[in-house]
C-alpha cells in the first residue's frame, strides 16, 4: 500500500530553522506531485507548498522567502526547509500526495479525494 511518513518533530525559538521530511512508499512524488500543509488548533488546513507532476510549484505568501523544498528522488523523499520561523508557524505539518490544491477543511483525506496523507508532525515555535 501507499504510505507517507513525515519526520522532523521540532521545537525551536523564533528566528531559527527546522527541516521536515516526507518519505513516500508505494507512490512516486515525481510522477504524482505532493504538497505540504499545516493545521494549527482551531484553524483550517493551510496549504503551505505544492509541486505538481509537471514541476509547477506554489508557495503560500505566508511562508514565501522563508520555506523551500528539495527532493531526493532516489529516496522518494521531499524536504521542507523552514527558516526564520515565527510563532505563527506553530502547527501540525502534513504532507500529501497527490496534492490538494487549496486550503480549507481538515488535513486529512476526505471521501471525495484520491490522495494520501501522512500522520502529521508537530512544529512548535517559541517567541
Amino acid at each position: 500500500g501507499v504510505q507517507l511518513v513525515e519526520s522532523g518533530v521540532g521545537s525551536v525559538q523564533a528566528g531559527g530553522p527546522l527541516r521536515l521530511s516526507c518519505k513516500a512508499s508505494g507512490l512516486s512524488f515525481h510522477d504524482r506531485g505532493m504538497g505540504w500543509y499545516r493545521q494549527a488548533p482551531g484553524n483550517e488546513c493551510e496549504l503551505v507548498y505544492i509541486v505538481i507532476e509537471d514541476g509547477e510549484t506554489y508557495t503560500s505568501p505566508s511562508v514565501k522567502g522563508r520555506f523551500t523544498i528539495s527532493q531526493d528522488s532516489a529516496k522518494n523523499t521531499v524536504y521542507l526547509q523552514m527558516n526564520n520561523l515565527k510563532p505563527e508557524d506553530t502547527a501540525v505539518y502534513y504532507c500529501a500526495a497527490p496534492p490538494r490544491p487549496r486550503s480549507g477543511g481538515s488535513c486529512r483525506k476526505t471521501s471525495a479525494e484520491f490522495n494520501y496523507w501522512g500522520q502529521g508532525t508537530q512544529v512548535a515555535v517559541s517567541s
